[in-house]
């Protein structure tokens, strides 16, 4: 029987994972073209990463030019169109939360490289001349054999009027949130035990070029095996893709965002980390822009439940547009 490239990317992370070398690791959404490096080789590829301060390279620019950043937005009658088929497969029951997501056009004056040096997130990642990720969300975090997932769901622009109290109470976040965690907790629950949600929607504050978002997140945890570290390409690969980028149940609902969507979102919404030695911390690619035939493309989205409005949640695709700046 033939091997597949991702049977042979996960056998090289188990390996490096088992001798404690150093990596750095890239995972598309549909795990078709999964890039594993050393530290030192990805930076040689001109694949540069900053996980919680840590990176491969230090990149820096010294110039203060002032960010000029303009969305072509998609139409809203296309948006409606594909939310209205999203919600004839809720109803027909094939799935209760999809994430929805689209491409938009953007211009800026910004290249990629000073998108990634200049932008402020916990993870950062730029692959080449190809794209840039500076995304809020981690996947899993593996620290002295305990896994945590940190889920996001729920986005409100922070100037509006009592935006907190308003996401808190709002019946159609707190469902998607609710159906989220208890995706996560049972994918968690495939590899560890003990699994527990220690925190339950938090909220955290993102400063965008042009506004200030709140994002509600949950945290779940649970105990690995004890010989983790020899898996540990196995672990993460059981755990894709990611819950929060799909939906649920996740199987049917992938089925239907490729039906649905028609495009390739490529490493969009798959996930990047690094793997120091002994620990590993890993983000979504969310907050993504590609280079595409010369044109640069944001990709963004959000998840659809039978209480979803079409207009908020064509807003909130919008608001997540953004580019995060020192």
């Amino acid at each position: 029987m033939l091997t597949s490239h991702l049977d042979i990317f996960i056998q090289k992370m188990n390996n490096l994972g088992k001798k404690g070398i150093p990596f750095l690791f890239i995972i598309d959404y549909e795990m078709n073209n999964p890039v594993i490096h050393t530290f030192r080789e990805a930076a040689k590829e001109g694949i540069y990463f900053s996980v919680h301060g840590r990176r491969n390279k230090k990149k820096s620019v010294l110039d203060e030019l002032k960010l000029g950043f303009n969305k072509k937005v998609i139409d809203f009658p296309f948006y409606q169109n594909a939310f209205q088929k999203v919600l004839r497969q809720i109803y027909l029951g094939n799935t209760f939360l999809l994430n929805l997501t689209f491409p938009t056009e953007i211009e800026t004056n910004w290249s990629l490289e000073r998108i990634y040096a200049k932008s402020n997130a916990p993870y950062r990642l730029l692959f080449k001349d190809k794209f840039a990720v500076f995304s809020p969300e981690c996947f899993v975090r593996i620290s002295k054999g305990e896994i945590s997932s940190f889920p996001m769901k729920g986005t409100i622009d922070a100037a509006i009027e009592h935006a907190v109290d308003i996401i808190m109470a709002d019946e159609k976040e707190k469902a998607e949130h609710a159906t989220i965690v208890d995706l996560i907790r049972n994918d968690l629950s495939m590899v560890a035990n003990n699994v527990h949600v220690k925190r339950y929607r938090y909220l955290d504050e993102i400063v965008t070029h042009d506004k200030r978002l709140l994002q509600v997140s949950s945290e779940i945890s649970g105990i690995l095996p004890t010989d983790y570290q020899s898996n540990i390409g196995s672990i993460v690969c059981k755990l894709l893709p990611a819950g929060s980028i799909c939906g649920a149940p996740k199987d049917s609902t992938l089925k239907i965002i490729k039906e649905v969507e028609g495009y390739q979102r490529g490493y969009y919404t798959g996930v990047f980390g690094i793997f120091d030695g002994k620990n590993l911390d890993s983000a979504v690619m969310i907050r993504f822009i590609e280079q595409i035939n010369g044109k640069l493309f944001y990709k963004s989205g959000g998840g659809i439940t039978i209480h979803s409005d079409p207009e908020k949640e064509y807003n909130e695709l919008i608001d997540k547009i953004y580019v995060t700046a020192h």
